[in-house]
């Protein structure tokens, strides 16, 4: 027995041919398709659910949440306070720390998709969704794997599609010289779990972001000799100022003052609280760190410890990387390091080109950018043509991303509601005419 959001294709959405020796299931979805079941996929389910609007949601993994499931290293916390990360309608526990743990986290959320009766299509991976311009309608084809059948193939018909795999779906892995060459061992962020495996040994940490820095403590902490390659300018901030996060501080002062300003009095804060950080090869950026966020995405450091043992060189700074060589790398400054280990805080981006289809007929529909990231900025960011929403695309974390869910959300439901509604009518006006004619 399907679930009420997926009945068999009705007559009026053709039979389509397909490539292939074997045909995918056509599954009607009487509802939105949501795509991914991290934070922002059970975001939207939720409110959807509580507005009586059937829907389905697809995710590749085995669980909710795979990037903070099976991709996150175990000292990870939420950067910022747990009431500025909650999903809509669920408050985190009282008990719950300011800043919860990974494990906190996702216990929340799992609790969060059994209070709504949640439930996603597990190891399903979408390989393509596409606008069909003729019936008015998405196609989105999938694999799952199941345990009879490692490669079933099914095709979804729907009327509203929501991409919610957000900004981090995938890992980017820069191309370096002579890394095939080098000999140790290297791994992407995703892959780290604790430096338990790393005591004495020398570790190149490449990039100087959140996970860069916490990576490099958590290295130091279990007796390795951490080197962090800063490529590029960074804000590093303190993670609380004057005994509040300092989030919580600047979302107070944007609403009287204006963000250059704003900017301004967080460096000056900074700068007190931390000293001048540029002499320890910390490079700041010509715009302030809100603004930077805003523009680029790009989210400046809250400093957790990583700060201290960069100023007692526990933490090396080295520039760039010019190119690998067995056992050891050269700088862009013609240094060079003896390493053991490489680990590539390199970041993540968008999945969604890879997938996303758009016919020739449909580009005035398109609101992707090349990469995969909502061309319209926040709070706009959230609705296309045809049907089609983003959700978790903000470059605000969580909060960003519940403030679309919400929205998406109603959106479909509006609409729902009224196709709901003209059904009727037109189902009861056929009833009329039939009882009229006997």
């Amino acid at each position: 027995m399907m679930p009420n959001s997926c009945l068999s294709i009705p007559p009026m959405v053709p039979a389509f041919e397909h490539e292939g020796l074997f045909a995918p299931r056509c599954i009607w979805v009487n509802g939105p398709v949501i795509v991914g079941a991290g934070p922002s996929g059970l975001a939207v389910g939720a409110r959807l659910k509580e507005q009586g609007v059937p829907f389905i949601i697809l995710e590749r993994a085995n669980c909710i949440a795979s990037l903070w499931q099976n991709h996150t290293y175990d000292r990870l916390k939420l950067h910022l306070p747990k009431q500025f990360c909650q999903l809509p309608n669920f408050p985190f526990p009282e008990y719950y720390p300011e800043y919860p743990t990974k494990y906190q986290f996702v216990d929340y959320l799992e609790s969060y998709a059994e209070h709504f009766d949640i439930s996603p299509h597990f190891n399903e991976t979408v390989q393509s969704a596409k606008y069909d311009d003729t019936f008015g309608l998405w196609r989105v084809q999938t694999i799952r794997k199941t345990s009879s059948n490692p490669c079933d193939q099914v095709e979804y018909f729907c009327r509203w599609l929501v991409v919610a795999t957000g900004e981090n779906a995938e890992k980017v892995v820069p191309a370096f010289g002579g890394l095939e060459e080098f000999g140790g061992h290297v791994i992407h962020a995703c892959d780290y779990k604790s430096g338990d495996s790393y005591s004495g040994k020398r570790v190149l940490v490449v990039g100087s972001g959140n996970s860069g820095m916490e990576v490099s403590l958590d290295l130091f902490n279990h007796n390795a000799e951490p080197a962090m390659v800063v490529r590029s300018s960074v804000h590093v901030l303190p993670r609380q100022i004057l005994g509040k996060s300092t989030f919580e501080l600047a979302v107070l002062l944007m609403k009287w003052l204006p963000l250059w300003l704003v900017d301004k009095i967080l460096l000056i804060l900074a700068w007190f609280i931390l000293g001048n950080v540029e002499k320890y090869g910390l490079r700041r950026p010509s715009i302030g760190p809100l603004q930077l966020k805003n523009t680029s995405g790009k989210t400046p450091v809250l400093d957790i410890g990583a700060l201290q043992k960069i100023r007692s060189d526990e933490i090396k700074v080295v520039p760039g990387i010019k190119r690998f060589f067995p056992g050891k790398v050269e700088f862009v400054n013609g240094e060079d390091l003896e390493i053991d280990s490489v680990i590539l805080a390199t970041g993540y981006r968008s999945n969604v080109p890879s997938w996303l289809k758009h016919t020739c007929i449909v580009q005035e529909y398109e609101f992707f950018s090349k990469d995969g990231l909502p061309k319209n900025p926040f709070p706009n960011g959230w609705k296309g043509k045809a049907g089609l929403y983003a959700v978790g695309f903000t470059r605000r974390g969580l909060s960003g991303a519940s403030l679309d869910a919400i929205s998406v959300a109603n959106d479909i439901a509006r609409s729902w509601k009224e196709e709901t509604k003209q059904r009727k009518i037109s189902i009861a006006s056929r009833h009329r005419r039939c009882i009229s004619h006997f």
